[in-house]
């Protein structure tokens, strides 16, 4: 009897790292495009085209007349080095700041650094804050091409210049750019870059051409003023809290050419402050809520959770299968390709795997429980 019972348990336990093993690999298979399509990388803009741009001519199409917009809500504390890099930058026509109803010092900062200062209006129904307060920058803007950048960018001088032609050379409508992380400490570190895989997983984000479920970084886009205007750009993803995201999706199912830049050597971007607010800045729009459907998210978390987060666990309790191991080597293998996106990489980041659960747990809790509150509004 006791001898029954111990092969019967073993044949259960054998048919489960079976199954398991199975469920890997099926996984296995339907997140290898994305982790491809994210590693083959995009258009590069480096410091090395400088030269070119400069040495244009004036009639050349590397030339454009630029308008940097920055829409800001009580951005005293970052403004500035927003700002102090574009002061003369070659090719920008004018700087316009949109001061979104601050209530600290963000106008008074913005017109000592030279940009001109929109007083935002007051937001209409059905309107969210940043898409509006870009819509209003976008009116005054006289430039041929319009680039846009939040206030905890950190722009290279020549970013706007090569960003630009970088549009034009491309063919695309719209552009937005990757830009290389910097954070705080060695934990927010490590919960910023498994926030940033879980996107590779779930979406293959990366530079490159968009495709009609990409993601987007708002951080920082470029393109061409008449066609944001005429396209109504805008009041399209009006309502959308990743407006960055909607309005790519929007362009790409119109049969338009979207990319993602890599900035990296031109851009970089101080997100968040430590690593709680890392968990409820990101937390609040990874899951890409009102983007995507309820039942693709709770798909890609599904795969996230078996491909991304199940492996390193299944190996510590003593049940991994060969398949495991091999998804072991793949999230490896993302350290080692978006490594590049941090400023001056440390253990944290190295470590981040160790931070994959509780990325996993932030888009859950952005499916399940979404917010729509964002600096200091209820949406």
């Amino acid at each position: 009897m006791v001898v029954a019972t111990a092969l019967n348990t073993s044949v259960t336990l054998h048919a489960w790292w079976w199954a398991l093993a199975v469920g890997e690999l099926i996984a296995l298979m339907l997140v290898a495009p994305r982790l491809w399509r994210a590693a083959r990388g995009g258009r590069r803009l480096q410091r090395s085209l400088v030269d070119d741009v400069v040495g244009a001519g004036p009639d050349s199409s590397a030339s454009p007349v630029i308008s940097v917009v920055i829409p800001a809500r009580n951005e005293a504390l970052r403004l500035n080095e927003c700002l102090e890099p574009l002061r003369g930058a070659l090719g920008v026509h004018q700087v316009i700041v949109v001061d979104d109803e601050s209530t600290d010092d963000t106008a008074t900062i913005a017109r000592q650094a030279g940009a001109t200062v929109v007083v935002g209006k007051p937001l209409p129904e059905g309107w969210v804050g940043k898409i509006w307060a870009l819509q209003q920058g976008i009116n005054v803007a006289t430039g041929d091409v319009v680039v846009t950048l939040d206030a905890d960018t950190r722009p290279d001088p020549f970013l706007p210049r090569v960003v630009a032609r970088a549009l034009l050379e491309s063919g695309a409508v719209l552009a937005t750019v990757a830009p290389k992380f910097r954070t705080t400490s060695m934990a927010s570190q490590c919960l910023h870059a498994a926030m940033l895989t879980s996107l590779v997983y779930r979406h293959g984000a990366g530079a490159g051409k968009a495709t009609v479920d990409a993601v987007a970084n708002g951080q920082c886009m470029v393109f061409r003023r008449d066609d944001a205007v005429n396209g109504k750009w805008c009041e399209r993803v009006r309502g959308s809290t990743v407006e960055d995201v909607a309005l790519v999706r929007a362009l790409t199912s119109d049969g338009l050419s979207v990319e993602m830049f890599d900035g990296s050597e031109l851009l970089t971007v101080q997100m968040f402050d430590g690593v709680g607010d890392t968990w409820r800045g990101w937390g609040r729009s990874l899951s890409l809520g009102g983007e995507d459907r309820i039942t693709r998210q709770m798909g890609d978390a599904a795969l996230t959770a078996m491909t991304m987060v199940a492996p390193l666990w299944l190996l510590v309790i003593g049940i991994p299968t060969p398949i495991t191991a091999v998804l072991l080597l793949v999230r490896l293998g993302t350290l080692v390709g978006t490594r590049r996106a941090y400023d001056r990489p440390g253990i944290g980041y190295w470590l981040s795997p160790i931070a994959d659960v509780v990325a996993w747990l932030a888009v859950m809790r952005g499916i399940l429980a979404p917010s729509r509150q964002w600096r200091g509004r209820q949406y």
